[in-house]
């Protein structure tokens, strides 16, 4: 047992209490009393120190353009898929926002460590139902809150998971090979814990709309602790693909091969005149029409100046032999 003692008499204590109290005895007199103490929650991550949110949008840029493609393939309608900021937010805020039924698809995204998750909304589960059997498609405003999705209904949702495990892993090709896992479904997201209510996640919404005007969101949601391990492989080895991509060449021969009848209307001034309606009523037979002569002719597609050329003749033909191309004005 270790005795105290105090140096102090108690009349010595009160005493000092009093001057401290009516300022006749100076505080703050000690070591680092300028210091400025900032709150740190040890319990919460610090998302200003982890991942590079443009890198997960440049991936995610990659994986609309795969995705776009793979659902014209299945639902032979053309979609239009945007994507929107990606966000880092708590679990518990983006639970928040949602209203189930959703379909909700826990997966695995090797080797990611932990579990990330897709959310699709109702509106477009039935419109790429519609699509695909043919359907006028229609809005959905809400359905019961325990609604649960029927076999049919769970078919097309398993089509569109093969078809988003496909653009994910393209997507997400060029920096880290990965592989899809479907775990799980849910039509609530409150029971999919992929992460505790004040872990962050990294949410990444497309707004998608399947040729019919009804929209909805897909989210694709990671769980952050998933993309902090490889935060400097994200910022170092992003990359946007290059000319030998695969997909970029199958998308320039699509795009050569949409565009190649396109019909352009061409034609070729000699020079332009100036002149008033009198003038030009007044124009007769063997009349003389002074104009300066230009070095070129001007080649114009679609009335946008494109070539200057210059005029001759080919067999029986008029003809227009190209010079040089004109820059496009800003």
């Amino acid at each position: 047992m270790v005795e105290t003692t105090n140096l102090l008499s108690p009349e010595e204590l009160d005493a000092l209490a009093a001057g401290v109290q009516d300022g006749s005895i100076e505080t703050d007199t000690g070591l680092n009393v300028e210091a400025r103490v900032l709150k740190h929650d040890l319990t919460n991550e610090d998302s200003s120190l982890g991942v590079n949110v443009s890198s997960v949008d440049m991936i995610n840029e990659r994986f609309v353009r795969q995705f776009r493609l793979g659902l014209l393939d299945v639902l032979r309608t053309t979609p239009k898929v945007n994507m929107a900021n990606v966000e880092i937010m708590k679990y518990s805020d983006y639970l928040r926002d949602l209203k189930p039924p959703l379909a909700v698809n826990t997966i695995r995204l090797n080797p990611l460590r932990g579990y990330s998750m897709v959310v699709i909304e109702p509106s477009i589960i039935f419109s790429s139902l519609d699509n695909f059997f043919g359907g006028l498609g229609g809005a959905i405003d809400s359905l019961p809150p325990g609604r649960l999705f029927t076999p049919t209904e769970n078919s097309i949702i398993k089509i569109m998971m093969n078809v988003l495990f496909g653009s994910l892993q393209d997507a997400w090709a060029p920096i880290l090979p990965i592989k899809c896992e479907h775990v799980g479904s849910e039509i609530n997201p409150q029971f999919a814990q992929i992460a505790d209510e004040n872990d962050l996640v990294v949410v990444s919404r497309f707004a998608s709309e399947l040729g019919n005007g009804v929209k909805g969101n897909i989210d694709v949601v990671y769980p952050y602790n998933s993309l902090k391990p490889i935060r400097e492989l994200l910022r170092s080895r992003v990359q946007t693909g290059d000319d030998n991509d695969a997909s970029d060449i199958i998308w320039s021969s699509e795009l050569k091969s949409a565009a190649i009848d396109a019909k352009l209307d061409i034609k070729v001034t000699l020079a332009d005149i100036e002149t008033t309606l009198k003038q030009f009523e007044a124009l007769q037979e063997d009349d003389i029409i002074y104009l300066k002569k230009t070095d070129h002719a001007r080649i114009y597609v679609n009335d946008v100046p494109v070539f200057d050329a210059d005029i001759g003749s080919s067999n029986s033909h008029m003809a227009a032999q190209i010079v040089r191309s004109l820059a496009p004005k800003t």
